[in-house]
């Protein structure tokens, strides 16, 4: 009888529940290595498994402001060949309590890009199963890009006027000097038909001898 409750008393560590199977806590992910990266595709082994559980410790630290968190703090079990497993994150102060969920959430939104650059995978490819992929932060710009638009547009408009005015200035301009060439021509022209354009008010006008009646002009 007493030999069966010493074994009653010691069986419940003997059947202590897996803090990472059993745990609602934990996350799934899920890796598409091969998709991502074709015939460079890298095999995954413990070596990428403990590089996993660094980024994992290396995210937590960020989120949490204490480097109390290693690599043991992160424990991982159902792992497939598929490259797919289960995480959990334990406190480090004691290991048998278990982060909260929404916190390990956080760290791992938090750090993403930090944990998807160590694989050379994505958000498609690097699966944390019940945390939605993270969006880029949104660009901001030093100018409001309406501004920058407003300004080439106004710029545009002013080199429009400039050059209509240039253009408006060199037409006028080319018409009073083709005026001016045209009455020159025409002074010429009177000259050599012996008027002379200065002496059209006189009534004796200038001798002609193509109309003279001498013979010396008419004589064949």
């Amino acid at each position: 009888m007493l030999a069966g409750l010493l074994l009653l008393i010691s069986l419940p560590p003997l059947v202590a529940k897996d803090p990472c199977k059993d745990s609602q806590d934990g996350f799934k992910v899920r890796l598409s290595i091969k998709t991502a990266l074709g015939d460079n595709a890298y095999e995954w082994n413990e070596s990428e498994m403990f590089l996993f559980r660094s980024t994992l410790a290396y995210a937590m630290r960020k989120q949490s402001n204490q480097n109390t968190y290693d690599i043991t703090n992160i424990l991982v079990c159902n792992d497939t060949q598929r490259v797919s497993f289960v995480f959990v994150v334990t406190s480090p102060g004691n290991p048998d309590q278990l982060i909260p969920k929404e916190q390990v959430e956080r760290a791992v939104r938090q750090n993403k890009h930090r944990i998807n650059s160590a694989f050379l995978l994505s958000d498609m490819t690097l699966e944390f199963m019940g945390i939605p992929p993270t969006l880029a932060a949104p660009i901001t710009y030093d100018t409001e890009p309406w501004l920058i638009v407003f300004g080439v547009v106004i710029g545009a408009v002013a080199v429009g006027i400039v050059a209509l005015l240039m253009s408006t200035v060199s037409k006028k301009r080319r018409a009073k000097e083709k005026a001016a060439g045209l009455s020159e021509e025409d002074e010429e022209i009177v000259k050599e038909n012996g008027t002379a354009l200065s002496s059209l008010g006189r009534k004796e006008g200038t001798y002609n001898q193509a109309f003279s009646n001498d013979e010396r002009f008419t004589k064949l």
